[in-house]
């Protein structure tokens, strides 16, 4: 385990949380570190579904996909999560400064911004309204505790309307298209003062 991944059980349910809180919906929502070698299987399962086509990897092979996110626990910059739902992962999320990525170079970066990647894992049941929503805003919750955090940037595929549709939900207001080398994104922010009236 390199530095980013310092106290890390082999179970995701196991884990220290990072975050943790309770909602009348869902129960006991928990934000623990993505673990690249033990969580493989799980995330491969998860980007490969015809569902997570926007996050790029339908094609890739375990292998691959444990590489991306060895290399993304090597940074100190970026950083991968799964959200537990009663102890059952539910959602990968990353987050990242933007300075120190791609989407850097496509905005005026703010002091105080702070990325986000996010990927709502299949359901076990029936659709739960507000699901997605909620879960997604324990996660905002967590990234927005930080005293330096100002705003969430995030850059969905410009094409993935309900991606961009739950962002709304939660405060986030529509910025510009922007080209990346792997797609057309739709820049999208969220600042503290939104996140606290959503």
């Amino acid at each position: 385990m390199t530095a980013n991944t310092p106290s890390r059980a082999a179970a995701p349910a196991d884990r220290p949380a990072l975050h943790e809180e309770k909602l009348p919906a869902l129960g006991a929502v928990r934000i623990v570190g993505l673990d690249p070698a033990t969580d493989v299987g799980l995330v491969h399962r998860w980007v490969t579904q015809p569902r997570a086509r926007y996050w790029g990897m339908l094609d890739h092979d375990r292998e691959q996909v444990r590489e991306i996110y060895e290399f993304v626990d090597s940074l100190p910059t970026h950083h991968a999560f799964l959200a537990l739902c009663e102890g059952r992962p539910a959602a990968l999320f990353q987050s990242y400064e933007p300075e120190h990525d791609p989407v850097g170079e496509c905005y005026d970066v703010l002091p105080g911004d702070h990325g986000l990647h996010l990927l709502i894992g299949p359901a076990d049941g029936p659709p739960q309204p507000g699901y997605s929503r909620a879960l997604l805003g324990v996660f905002l919750r967590y990234l927005l505790a930080g005293p330096d955090r100002r705003r969430i940037v995030a850059e969905p595929d410009a094409r993935n309307d309900r991606a961009i549709a739950l962002l709304q939900r939660c405060g986030f207001e529509l910025g510009p298209e922007i080209d990346k080398p792997e797609k057309r994104a739709r820049l999208v922010f969220l600042t503290r003062e939104a996140a606290e009236r959503a």
